[in-house]
């Protein structure tokens, strides 16, 4: 379809989540008349339980812990690592508004660092702050894109620096072949609607290390001897027991009956996910205003939306019109700097304290688009989103040349 035939009409539906397989159903009608929701009641292999196993092995992790919500699970990493009080954790400057108000919530303190044009961390600018009284490094794959994790891990590893993987956006992604979220200490997932896995909201955690497992297990709400049912820790676990405060941040089975039976199904959404970006992706950088980056060459990344800038001369106005046209066509992109209290921008985080001088954060967030771009959408559905933008593009720079 020609840029200049478009109508809103024909905009595809973004927003509607990855459809939940039939195979759900008949688990959910089953715990519905059994009543039996909690994930403690079973003595053995509850859903939540069986969940935590098949993840573990997905990634190929030794252990797996589910939980209410990705954010809990960052809060449940940072406690299980035993940190002091006021603890200063390094994280970028562009994450969601949960990674900070995690680190909050853990008694700790967050640390900015620098973030590029390519949406990923400032080496440079990571390794001077990692100079400082840092505790811990909290990495962000902020949208599925992933910062250098050779040269991040090296930095870390030589200052005996733990690190947490947020893969929120990362579920399937590949670093040098080794999955995203099983490189740093632990690594947490989300289940909320707009990622890769659907359930309404819920999060996992994955270690190799024991006894950061049998400590986030115990605060995540095993009170009494319900970290029983948690195979392999149990020498840990007697250590721990009544020593750890308890959140209360479980599962629950009917969560763990929605996402079990899209697990199997996580590769090939990885996969029509990535061929999607990249057909977009494609169409967007023959274009002389718009740059897709390219993905770095250890990374395999499994996308579950677009992030693209906008380059050469732009003026805040006509940032705002590209939207606006867009928009008018049906499709909704989102200038991270230009949206009023986005929760990705940085300055709008008024609870972490003074606000950080962040320059290169603040240029890459005032022209980078965000587009939802589902694994389930067709090629005639990726075309007009492609035509869409490009579209708004003409618009926007025809009624520069008009104004001269």
């Amino acid at each position: 379809m020609a840029p200049n035939t478009l109508t809103c009409d024909g905009a595809p539906n973004v927003y509607d989540a990855e459809p939940i397989p039939d195979q759900a159903r008949a688990e959910i009608e089953r715990l519905l008349c059994s009543g039996d929701l909690f994930r403690y009641t079973a003595p053995e292999a509850s859903p939540v339980a069986l969940l935590e196993q098949e993840f573990a092995g997905l990634l190929g992790a030794r252990y797996a812990l589910a939980v209410s919500s990705c954010s809990a699970a960052l809060f449940l990493s940072l406690k299980a690592l035993d940190l002091p009080k006021g603890a200063r954790v390094l994280i970028p400057a562009f994450t969601f508004a949960a990674v900070p108000s995690a680190v909050i919530h853990a008694d700790c303190v967050p640390v900015l660092c620098e973030v590029g044009a390519n949406f990923r961390i400032d080496i440079g600018d990571f390794a001077e702050r990692l100079e400082g009284d840092i505790a811990a490094v909290l990495i962000s794959h902020m949208r599925g894109h992933t910062s250098d994790m050779d040269a991040i891990m090296a930095l870390c590893d030589a200052r005996g620096i733990p690190v947490l993987e947020d893969a929120a956006h990362s579920l399937g992604t590949l670093w040098s072949g080794k999955n995203i979220g099983t490189i740093g200490k632990v690594g947490c997932f989300s289940f909320q609607s707009y990622k890769l896995v659907n359930a309404g909201e819920g999060g996992i955690l994955v270690t190799d290390d024991p006894e950061i497992a049998a400590r986030a297990v115990i605060m995540s709400g095993a009170y009494e001897h319900n970290w029983k049912k948690h195979a392999g820790l149990q020498n840990s676990f007697t250590h721990w027991q009544n020593r750890l405060p308890l959140y209360n941040m479980r599962m629950q089975n009917l969560s763990a009956a929605v996402i079990r039976p899209q697990l199997p199904l996580v590769w090939d959404r990885v996969e029509a996910g990535r061929r999607n970006h990249d057909h977009v992706a494609s169409r967007l950088n023959r274009s002389d205003w718009l740059d897709v980056p390219s993905p770095l060459p250890q990374e395999e990344r499994a996308p579950d939306s677009l992030q693209f800038n906008l380059i050469g001369q732009w003026s805040d106005a006509e940032a705002r019109a590209l939207q606006d046209a867009a928009k008018v066509l049906g499709i909704s992109v989102q200038i991270f700097g230009l949206s009023e209290d986005n929760a990705r921008a940085f300055w709008n985080w008024k609870f972490i304290g003074d606000i950080p001088d962040m320059p290169k954060t603040r240029a890459m967030l005032m022209r980078a688009c965000d587009l939802r771009l589902p694994a389930r959408l067709k090629p005639a559905e990726l075309n007009y989103i492609a035509d869409a933008i490009l579209s708004a593009v003409d618009q926007v720079k025809a009624a520069r040349t008009n104004a001269a």
